[in-house]
């Protein structure tokens, strides 16, 4: 059963979702109904001019202490090409994103009224972007929710080879060290698995969240 969002800041229980993990359909981008998404183990995506509401079975994450750093990834650190920011350049990022096709389909999911929705979570400090520069210009970076001590990663461009997986991985050391025990990778590809990413129960997924940024009531 598919289940349509109203006005009312709710969503139905997970365990209802299909068995893609489409759970629920509308509702809006507020900051309040997202955050109270991403606290449930819920994440949005467009499809045409629906909000989409997912919650997939199993889910695929990253333990930080798993992160997979290649030899050729260490030795790019090393060479100091690339440089590493945090938060300088959100609007950048997600607007980079916004032009790159995501999870197989033909166009973005992120419409404009998602960017203007994150952007708005940025200033209100929920949002963060980590970026790679080269020789002064943005040449990859992601971007996603902090709350707690999970990071909820939403999505990532890269316009010179490695640009993303290097912003992902000095990211991913830093929120470590921050105390973040938790990144939220939402559906599985060889690019994530390939960093230490491993799928996990949602039942499982959804007692991390509990334990990690609170209950979502």
């Amino acid at each position: 059963m598919l289940f349509a969002l109203d006005h009312e800041l709710q969503f139905p229980p997970v365990h209802l979702a299909e068995p893609d993990g489409l759970l629920a359909i509308g509702g809006d981008l507020s900051r309040e109904r997202l955050l109270l998404a991403y606290r449930s183990g819920i994440f949005p995506w467009y499809e045409g001019s629906h909000i989409l509401w997912w919650c997939p079975d199993p889910r695929c994450v990253l333990f930080p202490e798993e992160l997979k750093v290649s030899k050729s990834m260490r030795q790019l650190i090393r060479k100091g090409t690339l440089s590493f920011t945090v938060n300088r350049a959100f609007r950048e990022v997600i607007s980079n994103c916004k032009t790159i096709a995501r999870r197989g389909q033909e166009s973005t999911w992120i419409t404009d009224e998602v960017r203007e929705a994150y952007i708005g979570l940025h200033e209100a400090g929920y949002a963060h972007s980590a970026e790679a520069w080269l020789n002064g210009r943005l040449v990859g970076g992601l971007y996603g929710l902090r709350m707690g001590r999970v990071f909820f990663g939403e999505s990532m461009f890269s316009q010179v080879s490695n640009a993303s997986k290097y912003a992902f991985t000095l990211y991913t050391e830093q929120l470590m060290q921050q105390g973040v025990r938790l990144i939220d990778c939402q559906v599985h590809t060889e690019h994530l698995e390939s960093l230490g990413a491993r799928m996990i129960p949602r039942s499982e997924f959804i007692s991390l969240l509990g334990s990690l940024t609170g209950s979502p009531a």
